[in-house]
């Protein structure tokens, strides 16, 4: 047939699927006589094969056709890509598609089809003679094909006519097949591609969380395929894209995360949709998830003015920046959503990775707390558990370095650091001219002991009205950021001392008599080389799902 040589029939990198109408009994191949149909995937050696004709749909018996009859034939091949289903059928041209198939069976062609792929017809004669033609064909995906009108089909030409052939035939023949076969073969890549490109992992236990799962498809066609001018950042753990959701036009941040276990995985799921049902104005919304291959894709709310850090370390006069009003409310707004994570929802969330490029500014610019990719809950009056302890060198609490038990008050010592962060403009590990490092949670609390506090705060804050505010939050950031977990204000203490309705406690040099940095080196936590980077470290070793969400 014009398929196959002897050196690559039923080799499988030959990639063949085809629909034989075959003529010729061929003893080699297992043919069943000289008139049959048969479908042949990497040899001419049928998978399965029947004798030409179709079903009556009236009373089911079988009419046989003669493939070399001369009459005009219709046939219909049809895959299921979701049921791997291939269906055959022939009829004389004219009459309705059978509703039982001639041949049916199940294969995965996905697995037969590579890229590219092409799509044709061919045919050889080997010692015989005969005559094929394509009168007309139709091809869809994702669809039925178009149905063929029959009328306006070319008369089959009429056999043993001395005419000479048309010399306008003989040109335009061959181009017309190849353009056939181009345009066969461009159809059937697109179909495959498209197939491989929206591929998504499902498990049966998904199937309670359908509501927040997101279709691939729907991500790929908001982001624009994930395109690099769509890219917001890149973390440690993954890229973050902007999207429009075509159906809603909502704007959506898209989070590819890289993992590379199924450990524990339903439960992670189960904690995303968890999360996914907080509501609260300082919270980024997480609105629900994908899988792909070895991918996990997170979707949240789209904050429209990025993260908080590039407007603290911006360098540029031209660059934004925040007034201490804007900061103020930003450091109100973060410990409001942690609050709420910690006392006020059915469970007790732990974000466990406070900092300053997890917070995210709306369009009216008030501060929320995003990325739950390392969350934990747990039931309120239940013991946290153990786990290996991850999280952002400059924020972790010492005792969790040692025990490895993410708490509340391990979040508090973050914000803490969060909150010096953000009124001092520095990143938590500082250097000095001589390389040496240090955290800036002990450079403030050196200025505290000096009683030169307020120069510890941002430059760009220099000349506005706001000494004592500035002063009383360095105050209650020292006070989170103590060593001494039992010395912590809760967050509904912090949102107390910030609302003015509770009075900051006496901290006298006794209490603030530490060094955090000896501290940490003595639990085993050393400072990464860059204090510039905002990178995820651990204090152990990450678990396979803390790739965060």
């Amino acid at each position: 047939m014009g398929l196959t040589n002897a050196q690559d029939n039923g080799n499988k990198t030959n990639h063949m699927f085809a629909v034989e109408l075959d003529t010729v009994q061929n003893l080699e191949f297992h043919d069943i006589n000289a008139n049959h149909v048969g479908i042949d995937i990497y040899t001419l050696s049928s998978l399965q094969s029947n004798a030409t004709g179709y079903y009556h749909d009236s009373n089911g018996s079988f009419q046989n056709l003669s493939l070399i009859s001369g009459e005009a034939m219709q046939v219909w091949v049809e895959y299921d890509g979701e049921a791997t289903q291939i269906n055959v059928t022939i009829a004389p041209l004219g009459i309705v598609k059978p509703k039982k198939p001639l041949l049916s069976c199940v294969y995965d062609l996905s697995s037969v089809l590579a890229e590219p792929s092409y799509i044709g017809f061919s045919s050889a004669t080997g010692p015989g003679n005969s005559r094929h033609y394509v009168l007309g064909w139709s091809f869809g995906i994702n669809r039925p094909a178009p149905v063929i009108d029959t009328a306006k089909l070319p008369k089959l030409p009429q056999l043993g006519s001395n005419k000479p052939r048309s010399k306008v035939l003989e040109i335009t023949l061959p181009i017309a097949s190849a353009a056939l076969v181009l345009t066969l073969g461009v159809a059937l890549f697109l179909l495959v591609r498209r197939r491989l490109r929206y591929t998504e992992l499902r498990e049966d236990w998904e199937s309670e969380f359908g509501p927040h799962r997101f279709a691939y498809k729907d991500l790929f066609h908001a982001t624009k395929g994930f395109k690099d001018k769509h890219l917001l950042g890149a973390g440690g753990f993954g890229m973050v894209y902007r999207g429009q959701l075509e159906k809603s036009g909502v704007e959506v941040a898209v989070k590819k995360v890289s993992h590379g276990s199924k450990q524990g995985m339903k439960e992670f799921i189960a904690e995303i949709v968890s999360i996914g049902r907080i509501r609260h104005r300082n919270l980024v919304q997480l609105l629900g998830y994908c899988r792909r291959k070895d991918e996990l894709i997170l979707v949240y709310d789209y904050m429209p003015n990025g993260s908080l850090d590039k407007y603290l370390y911006s360098e540029g006069d031209d660059d934004p920046t925040l007034d201490w009003g804007q900061r103020f409310r930003i450091i109100k707004g973060v410990a409001s959503g942690l609050h709420f994570l910690h006392e006020r929802w059915e469970k007790v969330v732990v974000h466990r990775d406070i900092k300053s490029s997890n917070v995210l500014l709306d369009k009216e610019m008030n501060g929320r707390l995003g990325d739950f990719g390392l969350a934990k809950l747990y039931e309120h009056g239940a013991n946290p558990q153990t786990t290996r302890v991850v999280g952002t060198t400059g924020y972790l609490a010492p005792e969790l370095v040692r025990s490895g038990k993410a708490t509340p008050l391990t979040d508090v010592f973050a914000f803490g650091t969060f909150m010096l962060e953000v009124t001092c403009g520095q990143r938590p590990i500082k250097q000095d001219e001589q390389g040496n490092q240090f955290l800036l949670v002990d450079w403030v609390l050196q200025h505290w002991h000096n009683e030169t506090l307020l120069e510890a705060m941002d430059p760009k804050l220099k000349g506005e009205n706001n000494s004592d505010e500035v002063r009383f939050v360095l105050q209650i950031g020292l006070l989170c950021a103590h060593p001494s977990a039992t010395a912590r204000p809760s967050m509904q203490q912090v949102l107390q001392y910030l609302d003015g309705e509770t009075p900051l406690p006496e901290m006298t040099r006794s209490d603030l008599s530490f060094n955090m940095l000896a501290l940490l080196q003595k639990k085993g936590l050393h400072v990464m080389s860059c204090p510039c980077s905002s990178t995820m470290v651990s204090a152990g070793t990450i678990s396979d799902l803390s790739g965060g969400r």
